[in-house]
């Protein structure tokens, strides 16, 4: 079953060149129907994301206390793992059925597909997260103290991760052995997202608000120079992949 020829249809009708939003928008559109068709999210990442925070909770000291201080980096590593795994699969899936050549052909800004690529990555993400914040909550005891913030300091994160994501699968695209390269470029960017992250949402955890939002504007602006970095080169990249 080929999933690009819909795609190539849709995007062939755009050839005279959408802005950059509506090219996002369908750059976006047509990667969620891929994971609509594949079911690589619902299928295998969250069932790996689920047992690496249930494989933590054997690993390390089963007391509750020790569970609950551990949650946040431990929530983080699951989930920066699961997105390099999200999105190598991803890059197979399209690279395999000619949707990126479709994507060179259809005359889109480079920059409107890196968009609508991260975009939809970070959908994905949400997804992720929302289950495995029930699973940190079950299984760690972690405890929602802060409801207005940690969906705040999880955005700038599920960004920046998404935006790392997006660029070094395209980078690896092209290489044989990209399933194993993907996770050693990208893990070494994406450390300072889990750090971020885990103590945003640690002090959030020991009501130090003000910390937590000075770490939140950091993932911010950590999340905007990847994001502009990929807009800025994306066009090159996508080329050499």
């Amino acid at each position: 079953m080929s999933f690009a020829s819909p795609t190539t249809t849709h995007l062939a009708a755009e050839r005279r060149g959408p802005g950059l939003l509506r090219g996002a928008m369908l750059v976006l559109v047509k990667d969620l129907r891929i994971e609509a068709s594949s079911r690589v999210v619902t299928n295998q990442v969250i069932p790996f994301a689920g047992i690496v925070l249930l494989m933590f909770a054997f690993a390390v000291d089963p007391a509750r206390q020790s569970l609950q201080g551990m949650a946040p980096g431990l929530f983080w590593i699951a989930v920066v793992l699961a997105a390099v795994l999200a999105v190598s699969r991803a890059t197979a899936v399209e690279n395999e059925n000619g949707a990126r050549d479709a994507l060179r052909l259809s005359g889109l800004d480079p920059a409107a597909v890196f968009l609508g690529k991260v975009a939809a990555v970070a959908i994905q993400l949400v997804l992720l997260e929302v289950v495995l914040v029930i699973g940190v909550v079950v299984l760690y005891g972690f405890p929602i103290v802060a409801p207005g913030l940690l969906p705040a300091s999880a955005a700038a994160p599920t960004v920046a991760t998404a935006a790392a994501g997006v660029l070094y699968a395209t980078l690896a695209g092209a290489i044989r052995s990209r399933e194993t390269l993907l996770p050693l470029l990208a893990l070494p960017v994406l450390a300072p997202v889990v750090l971020g992250a885990a103590r945003a949402w640690s002090a959030a955890g020991e009501h130090s608000m003000g910390e937590a939002w000075r770490w939140v504007q950091l993932l911010t602006i950590f999340a905007a120079v990847l994001v502009a970095f990929g807009v800025a080169t994306y066009s090159g990249l996508l080329e050499e992949a």
